[in-house]
């Protein structure tokens, strides 16, 4: 008799089970790898395009931080006054060797100090060198059309090249000379070089990209943080130029393709505004899907020890125990799905119908934990919404309280600092609120202020915010709202209050005072902002209450 009958019940058993087995571990397996795959290739293209936008706005910075430099540095008085000088009529040899040494030294001055620039160089309206902060000055490759921009007023940009004589990628910019009359004298250029924003950029990016550099349509890098061989010879590309061309097209889509340096990547390119250039990050092929190989590796060798395993006990276990044990893996299934609405029925009174009832009972006890974990954690939510309320909240009036409003406010301010986006604040004080207190009682003064707070709490946008500041004091915040809009709403409310008819107030009626402040263009911070709030409040109570200003610079509150 064979060792192995593929016709006994046993051997068909083992062979169903190997098949049961493998199918859906290799479906699986491979359903897994192509979900992780394409998870990780996600994963990847995100961080080079976050690397690579991050990059891309950067060196827009740079850049415009170096025309702002340049600007300043044109319109200094040692350049303007010097120039002048040499183009008058009346100066003489002296003078203008005086005038041109004063402009060299003020450039190498400028250059030691600022080593973004290669070359600083004064020009006149005829493109002639009159001063530079370069031992030997050359001729300077002024930008296209700089002279036309210069008369305008505006800085120049030239094209973005690989300057063998430096070994390195550089840029010509020009920011206009004017004299007092606003004439033109000419044109200060700067030679930019790149690799000192390419060293910053890549010390910020991580230590995980391959490769990270500046390329030109073309395809010519200009910098990057590898030596790239073809990069000392700019008339041949570094890139291929139809790849240069796809990654300029799929701009920050991830490709993958053989880098400069021959090695397989997956890389992304970002557009640098202003500029005819794009930011290159890549990643080697091999190391970003490091971890899928492995998991194909593991998978392997998984499934392969799960169908030794479950064919051995198989083969072992036999028939007599297929069907129960199918019942018991069919309700752990369910189980492993978070259902537990389970209940297998006891069909033998030996292990496995012991195995079944202790089945039974974990489900019943898993069943009971997660009622009691669901009851805990809703209570626990429950509690935790209750606390928060009460942290940030007023109990009186059911505002925000003033601590809240202080986080409040500055978070507003930061947005406003960075989009620019108008903002205002209303302080609101009840007038005479003192005197009512005294002549209805304070549980009466508590409805007051309860009753104001819901007028608050209904004349708000959605965007708006309104606190309790103290007493009988209100702070309201009103974003994407200058001072005009500002006091019209603090007329509106003005006059809401004083429409509203309190019965314990009798014939008197309560009015408030309000004081308006909003974002003058400065850097404001929340406590200066509400001090020009109470300035203007304070204004609003001196000339006789029920009435809202707005506060005006040079304006004084309270001493």
């Amino acid at each position: 008799m064979l060792p192995f009958d593929f016709y006994s019940i046993k051997s068909k058993i083992t062979l169903f089970a190997l098949l049961a087995t493998l199918i859906p571990s290799l479906t699986i397996g491979w359903r897994s790898y192509v979900q992780n795959k394409r998870f990780l290739s996600q994963k990847i293209t995100q961080e080079l395009q976050k690397v690579t936008s991050q990059a891309s706005r950067e060196t827009s910075l740079w850049l415009k931080e170096r025309l702002y430099d340049l600007k300043v540095f044109s319109s200094s008085y040692v350049v303007t006054e010097n120039l002048a000088r040499l183009q008058g009529a009346s100066a003489g040899q002296i003078e203008d060797e005086r005038a041109v040494r004063g402009l060299r030294d003020y450039l190498g001055s400028v250059r030691a100090k600022f080593g973004d620039y290669e070359e600083l160089t004064v020009v006149a309206p005829n493109g002639m060198v009159v001063a530079s902060s370069a031992q030997l000055p050359g001729p300077v490759a002024l930008p296209d059309g700089w002279l036309d921009r210069a008369r305008a007023g505006e800085a120049a940009i030239g094209s973005p090249h690989w300057d063998e004589a430096l070994r390195a990628g550089t840029l010509v910019v020009s920011q206009p000379i004017l004299g007092a009359d606003e004439r033109l004298l000419g044109a200060l250029a700067a030679k930019l070089n790149f690799h000192v924003i390419v060293e910053s950029l890549a010390s910020d990016s991580g230590p995980d990209l391959s490769d990270f550099y500046l390329v030109t349509r073309s395809g010519a890098v200009v910098a990057g943080t590898h030596p790239v061989p073809v990069t000392s010879r700019p008339t041949k590309a570094a890139l291929p130029p139809d790849l240069a061309s796809r990654l300029f097209a799929q701009e920050s889509a991830a490709s993958e393709y053989s880098s400069p340096r021959g090695v397989a990547v997956v890389g992304t390119l970002k557009t640098v505004p202003g500029l005819s250039l794009g930011v290159v990050a890549e990643k080697e092929r091999r190391l970003a899907y490091a971890e899928i190989y492995r998991l194909r590796r593991t998978t392997i060798w998984l499934v392969g020890g799960l169908l030794l395993g479950v064919g051995s006990l198989a083969y072992l276990l036999g028939l007599s125990i297929v069907r129960p044990l199918d019942t018991l893996i069919a309700g752990a299934a369910k189980v492993a799905t978070g259902s537990l609405d389970v209940d297998l029925p006891v069909s033998s009174r030996g292990e496995l119908g012991y195995m079944t009832e202790v089945f039974n009972h974990m489900v019943e006890q898993l069943r009971l934990g997660r009622q009691e974990l669901g009851e805990a954690n809703q209570t626990l939510r429950e509690r935790n919404q209750e606390l928060q309320e009460l942290s940030v909240t007023d109990s009186l009036t059911g505002l925000f309280n003033r601590k809240h409003m202080w986080e409040t406010l500055a978070r507003e301010l930061e947005g406003y600092k960075r989009h620019q986006r108008p903002l205002a604040v209303l302080m609101i004080d009840i007038d005479h609120f003192k005197r009512y207190n005294d002549t209805h009682g304070h549980l009466a003064g508590d409805e007051v202020l309860k009753r104001m707070a819901e007028i608050f709490r209904s004349s708000l946008r959605v965007s708006d915010y309104a606190a309790r500041y103290g007493g009988e004091e209100f702070l309201m915040v009103l974003p994407d709202t200058d001072s005009t809009m500002a006091n019209q709403a603090a007329e509106r409310l003005r006059g809401l209050v004083a429409a509203e008819n309190l019965a314990s107030a009798g014939p008197a009626k309560i009015t408030v005072s309000i004081g308006v402040a909003s974002t003058s263009g400065h850097e404001e911070e929340p406590e200066s902002l509400v001090r020009n709030a109470d300035t203007a409040l304070y204004r609003a109570k001196k000339a006789g209450r029920n009435r809202a200003f707005v506060f005006e610079a040079g304006s004084t509150g309270p001493s």
